[in-house]
């Protein structure tokens, strides 16, 4: 089959090449996951090495933080407008090619520009291919299906990064950079035999100062967030950069209602389960990395775990995702998308709350795995539902557009999430550093992470209430139109 045919996925078996099609693109999304959490565990070995000083070091994340989230967007729409599968390619092979680099270079400041290329390298893959899925598998149980699928990937990702990294930084903290280059370069190869062709969006036109305003709105936007906890919330150079990227933003907006051929088509923010996707997604997220920040950092710190035990402590909760997200889709398809939301969202909260209670004694099995348990089932139920509901009755070609505002959503929202609590964290602790300084700060961070689950409680309940009057409405109209009839 030539790659400019499409894909069918009309029959309720999926022979080998479409199993290809979804394996390959999923694989590079876990890819950009592990990626991010197996350099954060090698941040001490790179300090030493490298002699950088904490705020240099931060921008190791930092880095990757700011090119992702902030192009984001511009991939979403790059994939729509330029073919999907190209933007792929393209953008795995800049990915493997910038992890290479990483994993050779002795300076600092090199390896940081190597961060920020490869966090924008995931800006285009990860919407690119959550549009090559939704465009691949119709919408219904099939589509749903292969999201759930595509959702183990990023979410066990991340946690197979952890452990990863606790190995490798053994052996060199280069290796943590070495890794993924074999295996982006076994996915491109892939991608390019198996992923279809794309016929770009016709006539579309290039919003060119959409495009511009757009993505350096967004990336000052991210960097305010990403700075701020270590500058001042309050500081002048804080305050001047959000002030910049909100004109940067307000002018994007104006260009876009003008433009024939918008980056963003406004329109598109009118629908109510894809703007609720987005604010979930970014509450959501936002509440679980600020969470895994402080428990990261209370089971090293109070605890004296090493970085290996630490990242076997999330494994449990990995591993009810990766278990049984795949076996989810009946359940999101019985109840729908904004129930599954709400029950993925509840279990987080409950999670949280009972987290409040760790002390300087507190066991594993009896105040730390109940969470983690916890954390596994609202992933598996509200990942993949927020993936689904956001690019549902979405058109073909803004797919791409929907991807990447779901994952700006994601990405924002957990940088915000991670700022506001680090924030809350320090400011408890008092300027003291030690066990007993960060207890001081656990409960309010915790607090703080509780609140912020608790407003995607609020954005889930939402949803239900709405698909329950669509389901009134819905009843009925039934009985009028078979009395009609």
């Amino acid at each position: 089959m030539s790659s400019s045919v499409q894909l069918s996925t009309s029959s309720t078996r999926w022979d080998a090449r479409l199993w290809g099609v979804l394996l390959t693109v999923s694989i590079v999304v876990g890819l950009d996951a592990l990626d991010v959490s197996m350099v954060a565990v090698a941040l001490p070995s790179i300090q030493a090495e490298l002699g950088l000083s904490t705020g240099a070091l931060q921008w190791v994340i930092s880095a990757y933080v700011l090119g992702y989230g902030g192009l984001l967007l511009l991939g979403g729409r790059t994939a729509d407008l330029l073919g999907r599968r190209r933007v792929f390619l393209v953008a795995v092979a800049v990915f493997a090619v910038a992890s290479l680099l990483g994993g050779l270079v002795d300076d600092g400041a090199l390896l940081i520009a190597t961060r920020f290329i490869k966090g924008l390298a995931a800006a285009f893959t990860a919407p690119a291919a959550l549009s090559i899925i939704t465009t691949t598998f119709h919408e219904g149980p099939a589509r749903n299906r292969a999201i759930s699928i595509f959702a183990v990937f990023g979410a066990s990702g991340y946690s197979a990064g952890l452990v990863f990294s606790g190995l490798l930084t053994e052996v060199g903290w280069r290796w943590t950079f070495l890794l993924p280059v074999p295996i982006a370069l076994a996915a491109l190869a892939a991608a390019v035999k198996l992923i279809p062709s794309y016929r770009p969006q016709e006539g579309g036109g290039y919003d060119f100062p959409g495009a511009i305003t757009g993505a350096a709105g967004s990336l000052l936007l991210v960097f305010a967030v990403v700075e701020a906890p270590e500058i001042g919330w309050a500081s002048p150079r804080t305050l001047i950069t959000f002030a910049l990227a909100l004109a940067l933003l307000v002018t994007f907006v104006l260009i876009e209602k003008r433009s024939k051929h918008p980056l963003l088509r406004l329109g598109i923010l009118r629908s109510g389960p894809l703007a609720r996707a987005n604010l979930g997604g970014a509450t959501f997220f936002g509440a679980y990395i600020g969470f895994q920040f402080v428990v990261m950092l209370y089971l090293q710190t109070v605890l004296g775990w090493s970085a290996l035990q630490t990242a076997l402590g999330f494994l449990p909760a990995a591993l009810i995702v990766a278990f049984g997200s795949p076996r989810i889709e009946p359940l999101i398809d019985r109840l729908g998308t904004p129930r599954t939301i709400l029950a993925g969202v509840v279990a987080h909260v409950i999670g949280y709350a009972l987290f409040l209670r760790i002390d300087e004694s507190s066991s594993y099995a009896g105040s730390v795995l109940p969470s983690m348990i916890l954390l596994g089932i609202g992933f598996m139920l509200a990942f993949s539902s927020l993936n689904i509901q956001a690019t549902n009755g979405i058109s073909d070609d803004e797919q791409g557009l929907a991807g990447g505002l779901l994952n700006t959503s994601i990405q924002v929202g957990g940088a915000i999430g991670l700022a506001v609590v680090t924030a809350v964290l320090t400011g408890n602790a008092g300027g003291a550093t030690g066990p007993a300084a960060l207890l001081n700060g656990l409960a309010p961070a915790l607090t703080v992470v509780t609140g912020i689950a608790v407003v995607s409680v609020l954005v889930a309940l939402s949803g239900v209430v709405g698909l329950r009057k669509a389901e009134a409405r819905s009843a009925v109209a039934e009985p009028e139109f078979a009395a009609a009839e």
